[in-house]
């Protein structure tokens, strides 16, 4: 079995995402001032970031995170590590969740009370992040097979639409030459992402090897090109900066005229609908096993393993049921700190997995 397929999905699925709400916003606010070469400078880094990481947990095979740093840190230490982990992503998935809540209210069906739609999100992914690894990885490359013929239609349905403007985007070309944001390279970094989830997969992908990282660079320069550019080719470089959610926007400009759904909104949120809920529920589902590893192991294994895992579950559902109460502002001031966050937070975990290799190197050869 090749398992190394899983690591681009996983990659893949976390790139896709990225067009659903804050790297986009991010990268137009900052579309006079650097955004441009901010997308070179991340696919650089994002591309350098996961095939550091892979490598080296792949050092490791069969183990997870905790695993690993347990051969080379004190237990009084690994816990905090390990709760500060969980909690990135915790909060990766409930940005999404609460994104998505405001984006079926704004575009689907404004009638409908949030309180219900949240919760109907929040059962199906809870449900489904207690299912073990191997079952979550299978359902992920299962689901991508069906959505992505959709996104990728609806990204050429967008770039050949007559309605798309080829001059505004060589109009914002000409601010392409501005130094890089270090907001914008947060941001965009993210698209990168995907190979984090690895801290958990790991332990049932033993036989994972990184290969051709050429293809994850170029996929994900690719994914911030389009995030960025195709939404000013439909709204312009000032009208573009109206648009709360860009894409969602464009996909609603586009209409469809030989097929039975007229608009592509319907399509493109159904897509986006079904990959947003995939990445909460691995989000989730690797937030949840981290948090049940800190238990005793022989615990772990007994009957109550089932509520440890609803409790942990139950937390991240009422923390964002708590963050509903954010207005669109806040939300998007919270998904940036997250985005800086984040970005830390895989920079201290890939230097966590250098340290814990050289002491395993060194145990090796002493």
């Amino acid at each position: 079995m090749n398992q190394s397929r899983y690591v681009y999905w996983l990659f893949l699925m976390n790139s896709l995402l990225n067009i659903l709400n804050f790297v986009p916003r991010e990268l137009l606010d900052a579309r006079f001032k650097g955004a441009q070469t901010s997308i070179l400078v991340a696919a650089v880094l994002g591309t350098a970031f996961l095939s550091v990481f892979t490598i080296l947990i792949a050092k490791f095979p069969g183990k997870s995170i905790q695993d690993i740093l347990e051969t080379a840190l004190p237990k009084g230490l690994i816990i905090p590590l390990i709760i500060m982990f969980a909690s990135l992503w915790c909060v990766a998935g409930l940005i999404t969740v609460l994104s998505f809540v405001d984006i079926t209210m704004r575009f689907v069906s404004p009638d409908t009370g949030p309180g219900l739609v949240i919760l109907s999100f929040l059962i199906l992914v809870c449900f489904c992040a207690r299912m073990d690894s191997l079952s979550v990885l299978y359902g992920m490359e299962m689901l991508l097979a069906i959505i992505l013929p959709l996104i990728l239609y609806a990204i050429i349905k967008a770039l050949v639409n007559p309605d798309f403007s080829w001059d505004s985007v060589l109009q914002i070309m000409t601010y392409s030459a501005h130094a890089p944001d270090l907001k914008s390279i947060a941001a965009a970094t993210f698209s990168f992402s995907g190979y984090f989830n690895l801290a958990i997969f790991n332990r049932v992908l033993p036989e994972m090897k990184m290969k051709h990282s050429w293809v994850y660079a170029v996929n994900g320069l690719a994914v911030l090109l389009l995030t960025f550019y195709v939404p000013i080719g439909y709204f312009g470089t000032i009208g573009v900066e109206k648009h709360v959610y860009t894409w969602f926007s464009t996909a609603d400009s586009i209409r469809i005229d030989t097929f039975l759904i007229e608009r592509m909104l319907f399509i493109f949120y159904f897509a986006y609908l079904t990959l947003s809920l995939v990445s909460v529920t691995i989000h989730w589902h690797v937030g949840k096993e981290l948090l049940t590893g800190l238990f005793p192991r022989k615990q772990a294994k007994n009957r109550s393993k089932g509520w440890k895992e609803l409790a942990i579950l139950g937390m991240f559902s009422g923390i964002t049921l708590i963050l509903m109460r954010l207005d669109q502002y806040q939300l998007n001031e919270f998904g940036v700190v997250f985005l800086y966050t984040r970005w830390c937070g895989e920079l201290f975990m890939i230097m966590l997995l250098f340290y814990c290799y050289a002491v395993a190197y060194r145990r090796r050869n002493s």
